[in-house]
């Protein structure tokens, strides 16, 4: 099946509900992960919300990051000063892939482009989280990520 007749990528993912599954147990997993679990410590039940609603915008659901939390700045913004190492995001990767492979349809074009947005996705919340002073500048939109990867 070509892409153009495929349902949209955030239909096939299973919209909000699977995207909800996905980010509730994988937060379950970082809360125990001696890696990570220092990066969340003062996380908090918006935080895995603020996900679920971010990752239905990027994958082509409700714009409601944008409308209701600030946009892509907002998110950028959350990362500043954090510090993520290279060893957290990566094991934020591989705890986020594998749970992917449980709770996300197993189809591999899926998995596949998902996989490639936590990839990106994580790369620049570490460059953010790792950069100096406060100044985001505007970084436009909120990205958009589907079957072809990153909607320019």
């Amino acid at each position: 099946m070509t892409t153009e007749n495929r349902p949209t990528f955030y239909a096939a993912l299973g919209g909000a509900p699977a995207l909800r599954r996905l980010i509730d147990a994988f937060y379950d997993q970082v809360l125990a992960d001696e890696t990570l679990a220092p990066v969340f410590v003062h996380f908090t039940q918006a935080h895995i919300d603020h996900v679920v609603v971010w990752l239905s915008e990027v994958f082509g659901g409700p714009a409601e990051y944008t409308e209701r939390l600030g946009g892509h700045h907002s998110l950028l913004a959350q990362h500043l000063n954090l510090r993520i190492t290279e060893e957290q995001r990566a094991r934020w990767v591989e705890l986020m892939l594998a749970t992917a492979a449980k709770e996300l349809p197993s189809d591999p074009l899926l998995q596949q482009r998902f996989a490639e947005y936590i990839e990106w996705g994580t790369r620049i919340a570490k460059s953010v989280s790792n950069q100096e002073g406060s100044e985001l500048g505007e970084p436009g939109p909120v990205p958009h990520w589907g079957w072809d990867g990153l909607a320019e």
